[in-house]
């Protein structure tokens, strides 16, 4: 008996061996394709896309579809592209993430007619759910378009999506993050009685109101909450107290720390980091010191975002060797800097004019995260004010390496500074190749870059520019 036990225990071991093999070479393929899908997309005009997808022989599936979307959903007509040829391909259809990631990034250049062909064809596969409606609610209100996020929630019924409490909190949420906080409450007042609130919908007015400002309404929601019978919870606390530390009322918000404290709700790492925060804002360091130092002698682990507010504290009062101090004990209890760490340090480091330090920041940085669009844009300006166009150049080509899709400002930036050096040629290059990606460039690049070619007496490339751009707002992603 013992004998095939231990004959069993190794042909068991033999399996999870060839399986982990297996898994790891699985990964291992999973991840090339999409460098290699990534790598075409980056390096093929949207015109022969097809073709050079085609040619490549590559075998997708919904996971690597997904990812290589959510990597892209900056660049709405490549993603779209992309999208379009997968859906082609032979054993392929697309998952109901990755119709809503392609969703989400028509949405961000404004493609609402494909984006409701998509839901469309969504419809047709049954595939519609009320997470759907709440990504296109969020951005309309985004985009300022607020009849037009109000009536999707209304129209969900039609598509055979019921609206429930989770589509009210989301349309109310997106109402109040576009700085349409009133409509919100007219609404939540016309239908608090179909969708009987929970302590997320207070929340999402109660931080509304702060964000208007306006904390004399807070102040009623939270009392109304009360009087509902609602109990807050960490959330509404959290929100409570960043709203009046915002308004300058700090000790008030300590107060509302202190009271939670003696109830079941314990104040979370986010609280602190708010507090921490504000003291560094009213340059209250041994304040922002002292409730940190509270918050771990009170058993709470101090997160990235505790430690980022620490050390934007000490950026105000200017004492550098705190802010390196600080990333010490962050690597020594296994806290990982993130970009916003970086930013942070980066923003105080150029403000001081300290551009050597600020590049040797960034580069000891990017060892340990990822950076992401205000890194780079950061970067880029600062190399550009100093009149050093080549380091910003090859700050691009970094972020370029790293497969990192680049934000509106970043291009406009390096575009600018391009046009201060009188380099319109490689301005327009950036500019077409951010038109491709279905970026827009704002009207200050644009009119800068076409002064400068207007001046060179090129205004024939200013109109093609400009007709390619015309292009972007009609009708970008159609042939």
């Amino acid at each position: 008996m013992i004998k095939i036990y231990n004959f069993d225990n190794l042909l068991s071991s033999r399996w999870i061996l060839m399986l982990r093999r297996f898994s790891s070479n699985e990964t291992t393929l999973m991840s090339d394709t999409r460098k290699r899908i990534s790598k075409i997309l980056m390096s093929n005009s949207t015109l022969v896309l097809d073709t050079a997808l085609n040619q490549s022989g590559i075998r997708i599936s919904p996971d690597i579809v997904e990812d290589v979307l959510k990597r892209f959903e900056n660049a709405g007509m490549l993603a779209y592209r992309f999208f379009d040829w997968a859906e082609k391909q032979r054993d392929y259809t697309h998952s109901i993430r990755a119709y809503h990631t392609m969703i989400g990034s028509l949405a961000k250049i404004r493609q609402f007619q494909i984006m409701w062909d998509l839901v469309n064809s969504m419809r047709s596969k049954r595939l519609l759910n009320v997470e759907t409606f709440c990504i296109i609610m969020r951005k309309y209100a985004r985009a300022h378009k607020v009849e037009e996020a109000i009536y999707t929630f209304n129209v969900m019924e039609k598509y055979d999506v019921p609206p429930n409490l989770a589509a009210f909190n989301s349309l109310l949420s997106a109402l109040c993050k576009s700085k349409n906080v009133r409509r919100a409450q007219e609404i939540f007042d016309s239908m608090k009685d179909r969708f009987i609130p929970v302590p997320k919908t207070y929340s999402i007015l109660l931080e509304g109101w702060g964000k208007d400002p306006n904390l004399p309404k807070a102040r009623e929601i939270f009392r109304e909450m009360d009087d509902a019978g609602c109990n807050p919870d960490i959330v509404t606390y959290g929100i409570m107290v960043d709203i009046l530390c915002k308004a300058g009322r700090v000790d008030e918000a300590v107060g509302i720390v202190k009271e939670m404290d003696s109830k079941v709700c314990k104040p979370t790492s986010f609280i602190y980091s708010v507090l921490v925060h504000t003291y560094g804002i009213e340059n209250r360091i041994e304040d922002a010191v002292d409730t940190f130092l509270e918050m771990e002698r009170n058993g709470i682990i101090a997160d990235v975002a505790v430690y980022n507010a620490l050390i934007g504290a000490f950026c105000k009062v200017n004492k550098l060797k705190n802010v390196y101090r600080v990333l010490n004990d962050m690597g020594c209890k296994g806290v990982t800097p993130n970009s916003r760490t970086c930013n942070i340090i980066l923003n105080f480091l150029i403000g001081r004019g300290e551009t050597d330090e600020s590049f040797k920041v960034f580069r000891r940085m990017i060892k340990v995260c990822e950076p992401d669009a205000d890194t780079y844009t950061m970067m880029i300006k600062m190399f550009c004010e100093n009149d050093n166009i080549d380091m910003a150049l090859k700050v691009w080509k970094y972020m370029r390496l790293k497969r990192f899709i680049p934000s509106m400002h970043t291009f406009s930036v390096l575009i600018n500074g391009l046009c201060e050096k009188g380099n319109a040629t490689k301005a327009c290059v950036l500019l077409e190749e951010m038109i491709e990606k279905g970026i827009r460039p704002s009207g200050v690049t644009f009119g800068r870059l076409r002064k400068l070619l207007i001046k060179e007496g090129r205004e024939d490339v200013v109109k093609f520019l400009q007709e390619k751009m015309n292009l972007l707002v009609k009708e970008p992603l159609c042939d």
